[in-house]
């Protein structure tokens, strides 16, 4: 029998957070905190909402899950996010210690993990494991979806 709890399944949930922020107007990138196969923060993207311009879903993942542990470093979590981190997020999961980050959608021109591939150095935690890719194409869909009609 296969676990319930896999990767797929988290970014599920963070793809829901995603469409949340489409419906609200946002642009859809959805977050997912894991502990121990148990969800401890979502997000989704609140910059219009907030006028805020670091209100990325990372960001408001990161701190839900602090609160949530009462303390800053999550170690031992996962963040699940429907797109590539910014540089500004990838450096609050670097201060954050995170132990995986698993993205669905590559963001390369505004990516801050894709504009350092092949670099000896990662925006990441030295010890933060990396996945991208997992469900891809549903992300960049959304977006695509969301963009379109901006247009």
């Amino acid at each position: 029998m296969e676990p319930i709890f896999t990767d797929a399944y988290f970014m599920q949930r963070a793809l829901q957070e995603a469409h949340t922020a489409f419906e609200k107007g946002e642009i859809p990138v959805g977050a997912v905190v894991v502990a121990k196969d148990t969800i401890i923060a979502r997000a989704h993207n609140l910059t219009e909402l907030l006028t805020d311009v670091t209100a990325h879903a990372e960001m408001q993942a990161i701190t839900a899950a602090a609160h949530h542990l009462g303390g800053k470093y999550l170690m031992g979590c996962t963040l699940y996010v429907t797109l590539e981190p910014c540089l500004m997020c990838a450096g609050a999961l670097y201060w954050s210690q995170i132990s995986k980050v698993v993205y669905g959608a590559s963001d390369p021109k505004r990516g801050g993990i894709s504009q350092f591939k092949g670099a000896a150095k990662s925006p990441l935690h030295p010890k933060t494991e990396l996945v991208g890719g997992l469900m891809a194409e549903e992300a960049a869909t959304l977006l695509k979806e969301f963009f379109s009609k901006k247009r």
